[in-house]
């Protein structure tokens, strides 16, 4: 490979021919293994993939297998929080740092280190969506498009220059796994454009600035403290239960979350997580919170303006139908009841947010 000094937005490189980009990936979840394998395939030399070490509760594949298969060297994780990650990254002459997906912090000589840069994807559109989980954030706000960024990386987490980004509709029946999919699958092939580009034209890698005045910052904080409100419009409920619905998959919010006061003095009170819901267009002028008609298993809750219809709970960390907790005539608690229900109890472990998405 030809040596390049390194590049930094608002410098000069003078590559003309194509050349072996030396990569370095961080990367986790079902992203970082697509984006390895893509990487794999374009002749590019990865020096080694950053990911976490598989557990022993891991369901299917992840990064490391991948990087096995492919034999592509997998270092720790936790490297990238370190100065001595630089070092090594400088002998192996790397040229590009791409993190997919990971979590973790890299220290300031890490983002330095590569002789063109340091780039991340993130599954949102920048500079107003920035920080952990703006797929669930956008369907909660109810945004019709959504978008994903390759930003260079500097100090502050998501303020780097955007190199590339698009946009994309979001469908109204798309749930927080689904949009989050559609962003890797739009994602991937900015990386490919990085890439190429940093092989044939590293000078010409786009360095767009973002505005911080059109910056929104979101952290690992759950929207409604994850308890859902009955007594907003129906999209409104609807959006905060897509946005949860990571289904199969652990959501990083949690499932929301509802309670019913039982005429039952050995169980008062009945908590439930609502994990399946649709739209159904029916106006309703029921109290919120009212249980209305059961059918095959499904029931309709009121809420401020329509019927919302219910069709998968869980009760104790136990899935079924909504039919089997709840009844017809029942009435689900007011959001601050909820609240204070859901507090006054542990948390079941189903309910605890996972990991928070990038």
């Amino acid at each position: 490979m030809a040596g390049a000094g390194a590049r930094r937005p608002g410098s000069l490189c003078l590559h003309i021919e194509p050349w072996i980009v030396n990569i370095l990936l961080v990367a986790e979840e079902s992203a970082g293994m697509q984006t390895l394998r893509a990487l794999a395939r374009t002749g590019h030399r990865i020096v080694a993939v950053l990911s976490s070490s598989p557990s022993g509760t891991s369901r299917g594949a992840v990064v490391a297998d991948v990087a096995a298969q492919l034999a592509v060297p997998r270092w720790p994780a936790e490297l990238v929080k370190t100065g001595q990650l630089a070092e090594r990254m400088q002998a192996e002459a790397v040229d590009l740092l791409l993190n997919v997906h990971s979590l973790a912090i890299a220290h300031p000589a890490v983002v330095e280190a590569p002789r063109i840069g340091s780039f991340n994807l993130h599954p949102g559109p920048l500079p107003r969506y920035a920080g952990l989980n703006a797929p669930s954030w956008a369907i909660y706000h109810g945004e019709s498009t959504h978008g994903v960024t390759v930003h260079w990386m500097v100090k502050g987490v998501d303020t780097g220059s955007i190199a590339y980004q698009t946009l994309f509709e979001i469908e109204p029946r798309d749930t927080g796994l689904t949009l989050s999919m559609k962003c890797v699958r739009e994602g991937l092939p900015l990386l490919l454009d990085l890439v190429e580009t940093a092989a044939a034209r590293p000078d010409s890698i786009p360095a767009v600035a973002q505005d911080p005045r059109k910056r929104s910052y979101f952290g690992r904080g759950v929207p409604q403290q994850g308890v859902i409100d009955w007594a907003q419009p129906a999209r409104r409920v609807f959006d905060f239960i897509r946005a949860c619905d990571y289904a199969p998959l652990p959501s990083p919010w949690g499932a929301p979350k509802a309670a019913v006061a039982l005429a039952d003095e050995a169980q008062p009170l009945l908590q439930l997580e609502v994990v399946k819901a649709a739209m159904i267009g029916l106006a309703s002028a029921s109290p919120p919170g009212t249980v209305g008609r059961c059918v095959d298993g499904r029931v309709h809750i009121a809420t401020a303006d329509e019927w919302i219809e219910i069709s998968r709970v869980r009760v104790n960390g136990v899935a079924s139908p909504a039919a089997e907790p709840l009844r017809s005539g029942q009435r689900l608690l007011g959001w601050a009841c909820a609240v204070q229900a859901w507090a006054a109890t542990r948390v079941m472990p189903s309910s605890r947010p996972q990991a928070a998405q990038r």
